[in-house]
């Protein structure tokens, strides 16, 4: 049985797919899953577990997870979902699991990141996830997009289906951290157009940075390309959707209120 702590956009996609029976935990116990803080319920279902995933961030400088049922995980599969910005600024250079970790705003992520390591997890680093009803399409079609000029400004990407597919392809995988990302990294200013063109739009408005919540700030502090290679190379993981094209045309094809609103786009020959 797999255990998931924190069942929510892309855990809850892993659990659709997990090849056996599933659990998982939220903060209230909604939907049948178990409450985070039922210490009876949580500690039975780590007794029947066979496989444990965690998908909850550190709240403050603590791994919730570790914090209140790190003595009772081991024995078991270990699964952490942590993020590439463990890595913090790469001035844009290429950074692998080899990278130093910890130099950024994650600090708490580092730290958590770490633990699993140490305790012998499969930790999958992951950047900026999008899939349906959660992609550059969304914010465009909203009025929530921007771009803020700046091309040499990139960052890495993943659909959330090929996360579910790393996770499935590190059941049988060494310990480890592994980077899940497409295959080619690039401005978000050029992702947002390409949404928008699919969506027979206008691009969305440039915007001034020192404009931004401190938040998105943070975010455009830091600049790097993610290689993959070792989740390729040891999981044998393929991502289904190279780059934010692939990706982006194929929400962009389901049926959903935004595609079901929208004319469709001419065909393009784009460049990333």
């Amino acid at each position: 049985m797999l255990l998931i702590f924190g069942l929510g956009y892309t855990a809850a996609r892993i659990a659709a797919s997990w090849p056996g029976a599933s659990v998982g935990t939220t903060r209230d116990g909604r939907d049948g899953t178990l409450r985070f803080d039922d210490a009876a319920a949580v500690q039975a279902a780590i007794g029947a577990a066979t496989h444990i995933l965690s998908s909850v961030p550190p709240a403050g400088e603590v791994d919730p997870v570790l914090s209140r049922y790190g003595e009772a995980l081991g024995g078991r599969w270990l699964g952490y979902l942590s993020s590439t910005g463990v890595y913090g600024d790469a001035a844009g250079a290429w950074v692998d699991e080899q990278a130093p970790t910890g130099r950024g705003r994650r600090t708490a992520r580092a730290a958590a990141d770490a633990a699993w390591l140490a305790r012998g997890a499969r930790v999958l680093r992951l950047p900026g996830i999008y899939g349906p009803g959660r992609s550059p399409l969304d914010r465009v079609a909203g009025g929530k997009a921007h771009r803020i000029g700046r091309a040499d400004q990139v960052f890495s990407r993943v659909h959330v289906d090929d996360i579910v597919s790393g996770v499935l392809a590190a059941r049988d995988a060494p310990a480890g951290a592994y980077n899940l990302a497409d295959d080619r990294p690039c401005a978000q200013d050029d992702v947002v157009t390409f949404a928008a063109r699919l969506l027979g739009l206008p691009p969305p408005p440039l915007v001034a940075l020192d404009t931004l919540s401190p938040m998105a700030r943070g975010f455009y502090a830091e600049n790097r390309r993610v290689a993959n290679g070792k989740a390729k190379r040891v999981l044998g993981w393929q991502p289904a959707y190279p780059d934010y094209r692939f990706g982006l045309r194929a929400l962009n094809a389901m049926t959903s209120p935004i595609a079901a609103s929208t004319p469709p786009a001419a065909a393009s020959s784009d460049q990333r």
